[in-house]
């Protein structure tokens, strides 16, 4: 029996942390299917204890100092 694993969708702004509401940039996968939603202050905070529990963990929180800090002007 081969089992497939779908790969993960990058999450989104519609993504929400499961603690305070703000955008999540990580994914925890927990071994029983279920999954959490942080915003980067949460997953900070909370990290360790991820670690622990969490099957996989999707990082995204990369993506908040890759954006420019000033709006190019063709788009002002």
């Amino acid at each position: 029996m081969t089992t497939a694993v779908a790969p993960t969708a990058a999450l989104s702004a519609a993504d929400r942390c499961d603690r305070c509401g703000a955008q999540a940039y990580v994914r925890a996968e927990l071994s029983s299917g279920f999954e959490l939603l942080f915003c980067a202050h949460h997953a900070r905070a909370h990290d360790a204890k991820l670690r622990e529990v969490a099957a996989t963990i999707h990082d995204e929180s990369d993506k908040l100092t890759n954006t420019s800090a000033t709006t190019p002007a063709e788009e002002r």
